[in-house]
């Protein structure tokens, strides 16, 4: 077949390529061929012919076809079977043959092949469709077919192809004209010669070919490649088809039954069943507005745990392992504090990293912190909050209910660590909630038919670890609120629709039918609690953002779910005083945000802890305790329980110890004095920290050489295509360098430069720029933009006939043509 990837250079410009093809796609085809395959310009090719062997090159083709379903993938290969130049005729085959051979639809084809031309995996050679040449290789034996009779009998010996022309009713003058290949593979490839030879062969021979028919059309037959005789000697039904060239043998005991005489036996049908359609969805019928409920109540408590999660971490965060990851205590610890089980807890922790707002400090003895995304994050709505989880899990590589599995080597793969990474988790992920989305409003399909449904959607992907990551999407769909009782709320499937729509993240948008909708969906947020005189306070539902963390700070949550119950202690009260509230400002919050007034025990409770708070302060002598009170230092002194601080009186209001100042202060605490620390000159020195958070550029996933390469946005692709068009244009055109317009180079100031070279991108034109050589020479130049990124510009330089790169700090002015 001809070599598709050569570029038209050197020949007459008649012979029909591959190249040449997608040199005539209009711009818009090409920027859509890059939004589809965004590998063909990571880089961006040189030429037209760089991007037709990237195109063209196996690891490209096979991701595509990786994409296929069912019905686009069976028209592939009725494309490789048919159009194959050595069953004779031209390369390629008409529209209407082939969809004679599928039996199928002319719109349902048409749309197939459309997207198989918009993907470059098939194109036009006039009337003809063409699949690119590696398709050949890549699918082996399409649609259950074998090789061409021309393929098969080109290699066997002289002796061999006259006995079998022979046995077919050629003649010698036949024979010897064209060549007995040619002779036998237009005997068998015409219908009545192929009728003639079945009858030769026998109804015995019959199961035989019946058996390869529909494939796989290979064989064993031992001793098969010495049973070369006439037909005139055959002794069983094998031998006559061997002999009639019904069978070919390709080993000593194997054979294959050639491509056109299993098409004749099929009747001209390349399948026996072509499944244009996908499979029905079946499964339980839920009221929608069930499922909504459900689902966004789930929404909800996925924010929430994430939140609380990061906020415990900010102030306890756990540990680094040294192979990197969590540790398996941290992750139950996280699982216990959340309410949850360690699969949830290990979700919500790789969502909140995948989402930028978990990162680890330090690659040695570093700990698991917030960044301070987290900070921007917890201010926003709580619809965009998910937004963000969820967009962040639909593309991240990272599958947490892998964590706490085995390895290989028999390692355990921790959360958060190394392991967990599967590059296709983010494809089958959008297929599933492709398919859920796809079912009537208020089904919850059963497991079975989403996985016939993905089975026809994704033939080529099957198998053990596909079915394990369809399982894992399901359940984390679940547990994130994407589904409410196994169905897809109605956001979600405004999130399918919206996700690639704009190059924006869906959560930093304006506005969003995803998040109206969940919006409408999601409990407002209160101002408002219950104060209840057991010391317990009940929040009705989600409390605003700056009265939830001083409740977090001031109580212990006792229970959570539609209503949150918080209990107020010695020890949380004194949390607060810790960090730097005081009594009166605990009580007044309270009471302005309390629906009752404050019970009695309550203010027992906060006044009783904050006069014992602070009355004892430690200081660094090694150490000292000072006191106003000396009555307080008598009681110590006489406490028999203090003998092991070695304490001893300096003064009525100060007493020394032996012990270092943490010692002090923890077995002080223990002993229900509750001391506070104070520094050198005196002054209170309160535990509360500021919020500590990991670096942002630790933030980035440790699986980023995993991730397949994103989608360029609309402005990227276009400039591809200049760029990609100018290449080739230098590549292919005769080179006329452009004379620069007489005069000095333009100069302009650097914000102007590069705004105007920014906007000669954009639009595609021509200016003429001045440039400094890296010897310092002065130059003028006439170019076409293609990108300004990064400090550099690539662009098609006029004036030598050639794409270069320019640093864009050496250009000292840029002006339009028509102003020179």
């Amino acid at each position: 077949m001809i070599d598709e990837a050569d570029a038209e250079r050197g020949t007459d410009g008649r012979r029909p390529t591959f190249t040449a093809w997608l040199r005539h796609r209009t711009d818009a085809q090409l920027a859509a061929l890059f939004a589809l395959r965004p590998d063909l310009v990571t880089p961006v090719p040189a030429d037209i012919g760089a991007l037709a062997a990237r195109a063209t090159a196996r690891p490209a083709v096979l991701r595509v076809l990786d994409r296929l379903d069912r019905f686009e993938l069976q028209v592939v290969e009725g494309l490789v079977a048919l159009g194959d130049g050595r069953l004779g005729g031209a390369a390629g085959i008409e529209r209407d043959r082939l969809a004679a051979a599928l039996g199928a639809g002319t719109d349902r084809l048409d749309d197939a092949v459309s997207d198989l031309l918009a993907g470059a995996l098939v194109w036009e050679d006039g009337p003809r469709l063409r699949p690119v040449s590696v398709l050949g290789d890549v699918l082996g034996a399409p649609a259950g077919l074998g090789p061409p009779l021309r393929a098969l009998l080109a290699d066997r010996p002289t002796d061999g192809l006259d006995r079998v022309a022979a046995a077919l009713g050629l003649d010698a003058a036949d024979a010897a004209g064209p060549g007995p290949v040619e002779s036998v593979a237009a005997a068998l490839g015409d219908a009545a010669g192929a009728d003639r030879a079945l009858r030769l062969a026998g109804a015995e021979a019959r199961p035989v070919l019946d058996r390869l028919m529909w494939g796989p059309p290979h064989g064993t037959v031992s001793g098969a490649a010495d049973r070369g005789g006439g037909l005139d000697t055959a002794a069983s039904p094998i031998d006559r088809l061997l002999a009639l060239g019904l069978l070919v043998p390709t080993a000593a005991d194997t054979v294959v039954l050639p491509r056109e005489v299993a098409l004749h036996l099929r009747g001209g049908a390349l399948f026996q069943e072509v499944e244009a359609d996908p499979p029905q969805l079946t499964g339980s019928r839920t009221d929608a507005a069930t499922v909504v409920r459900t689902a966004a109540g789930q929404a909800f408590t996925a924010v929430r745990s994430v939140g609380e999660l990061l906020e415990r971490w900010a102030e306890d965060p756990p540990g680094v392992l040294r192979s990197g990851g969590l540790g398996a205590r941290d992750l139950r610890r996280a699982a216990r504090d959340s309410d949850t089980d360690e699969t949830t807890a290990a979700l919500f922790a790789e969502t909140a990293r995948a989402a930028g707002l978990l990162a680890a400090d330090g690659e040695v003895d570093g700990e698991w912190l917030p960044t301070p995304e987290f900070d921007v994050w917890r201010q926003a709505p709580a619809e965009y909050r998910w937004l963000r989880l969820a967009e962040a899990w639909l593309r991240s590589p990272r599958v947490a209910s892998l964590g706490g599995t085995k390895d290989s080597r028999g390692r355990s793969r921790p959360v958060l660590g190394e392991g967990l990474d599967r590059r296709s988790a983010p494809d089958v992920r959008l297929d599933v909630l492709g398919v859920l989305a796809a079912a009537p409003e208020g089904l919850a399909p059963d497991r079975e038919s989403v996985a016939a449904r993905l089975a026809w959607l994704r033939p080529r992907r099957q198998g053990p670890a596909y079915t394990e990551l369809v399982s894992s999407a399901l359940h984390e769909a679940a547990l994130l609120g994407v589904t409410g009782r196994g169905a897809a709320a109605g956001y979600t499937r405004s999130l399918v629709a919206e996700l690639d729509s704009e190059d924006t993240p869906l959560a930093e948008r304006d506005a969003t039918a995803t998040a109206q909708q969940l919006a409408a969906e999601m409990p407002e947020p209160v101002e408002r609690i219950l104060v209840q005189g057991d010391l317990t306070a009940v929040a009705p539902g989600p409390l605003v953002p700056q009265l939830a963390r001083e409740l977090a700070l001031a109580a212990d949550v006792e229970s959570t779910g539609g209503a949150t119950v918080y209990r107020f202690t010695e020890s949380s009260v004194r949390r607060a005083l810790d960090a730097g509230r005081g009594a009166d400002d605990l009580i007044a919050l309270l009471e302005r945000h309390s629906s009752t007034g404050l019970p009695q025990p309550l203010r027992y409770l906060v006044d009783d802890v904050a006069r014992r708070h602070g009355r004892l302060r430690i200081g660094t002598a090694s150490c000292y305790l000072r006191c106003d009170e000396p009555t307080v230092l008598d009681e110590l002194s006489g406490d028999r329980r203090a003998t092991d601080l070695q304490l001893f009186r300096l003064a009525p209001t100060v007493i020394a110890s032996r012990a270092t100042r943490p010692v002090l202060m923890g077995r002080l605490e223990e002993l229900g004095y509750h001391p506070v620390a104070e520094s050198a000159d005196g002054t209170v020195q309160l535990t509360g920290s500021a919020a500590r958070r990991a670096a942002p550029a630790s933030a980035a996933s440790a699986s980023r050489g995993l991730e397949e390469p994103a989608a360029p946005n609309a402005q990227l692709r276009l400039a591809a295509v200049r760029a990609v068009r100018a290449g080739d244009e230098a590549a292919t055109t005769a080179r006329r360098p452009v004379e620069a317009p007489d005069g000095a180079p333009p100069r302009s100031p650097t914000t102007t430069t590069l705004t105007a070279l920014s906007e000669a991108a954009t639009q595609g034109r021509r200016v003429w720029i001045g440039y400094l050589d890296a010897d310092g020479r002065a130059s003028s130049r006439i170019v076409e933009p293609a990108r300004v990124e990064g400090g550099y510009m690539t662009a098609y330089d006029a004036t030598r006939a050639a794409v270069h790169r320019f640093a864009v700090h050496r250009i000292t002015g840029v002006a339009d043509l028509d102003a020179s």
